[in-house]
């Protein structure tokens, strides 16, 4: 099996050295970098299949970092490490192209699972080019919604993924549990409260078209009807 070749950005060194050195015994390869400026210089220079990135760094913090990938990569993997739990910066951290988030302090072993998880969903991404959703289109890898014939909006990462959930159910429900767990890695209230924030913002996305809705289904889930 490929190892899998991990860009860790973290100002903390001792902490560094500890993620890099457990992640080195799972057969990962890990390139540190103690801030922004230096991960864009090692990501020009390379090829990583996933990033781990601190939010807090000198010089350019960890969203400013995310920001400037997406601009030409958008499908690497990025997960957030952040000693912040407010729901507005972890909403910040998804719609700046994060793909995952682990509150500090955290456990080596759920890392090593987040990463493994993160890099299974890569893997295994079958999409098409684009989707229609009635009147609108849905490019997937492009994260982009066409209404019309012209470019409506972007999306972000987490509201990419969770429209394509939707459309994988188009029509039936989409179980609240189950999609929590596969993109949040958790179905406490915090993070059911940060997936209505996204539903919200995908309805407004997708309300020129008045035979789109998304329906909540209390108590089970949504449901993409079209």
């Amino acid at each position: 099996m490929k190892q899998a070749k991990v860009l860790l950005l973290e100002d903390e060194l001792q902490l560094a050295k500890i993620v890099s050195e457990s992640l080195s015994k799972r057969d990962f390869i890990v390139t540190h970098a103690v801030n922004g400026v230096l991960g864009i210089e090692a990501i020009r220079k390379n090829d990583y299949d996933i990033c781990i990135v601190d939010v807090m760094m000198p010089f350019m913090d960890g969203f400013t970092f995310v920001e400037e990938v997406r601009k030409t990569d958008k499908q690497v993997p990025v997960l957030f490490l952040t000693a912040k739990s407010q729901t507005e910066d972890v909403i910040k951290g998804y719609e700046t192209g994060g793909n995952d988030y682990l509150k500090k302090p955290f456990s080596l072993e759920e890392l090593i699972l987040r990463l493994n998880e993160l890099l299974r969903r890569k893997a295994s991404a079958t999409m098409p080019d684009n989707v229609a959703i009635g009147r609108y289109t849905f490019y997937m890898n492009k994260q982009e919604l066409w209404f019309n014939g012209r470019l409506a909006c972007k999306l972000s990462h987490r509201e990419n993924e969770l429209l394509t959930l939707l459309i994988q159910q188009k029509n039936q429900v989409l179980d609240r549990k189950a999609v929590l767990l596969k993109l949040w890695g958790d179905d406490n209230f915090f993070n059911t409260r940060t997936m209505d924030v996204f539903i919200t913002k995908l309805r407004k996305h997708l309300q020129e078209d008045s035979s789109v809705e998304i329906i909540n289904i209390r108590g089970i889930g949504y449901k993409l009807v079209v």
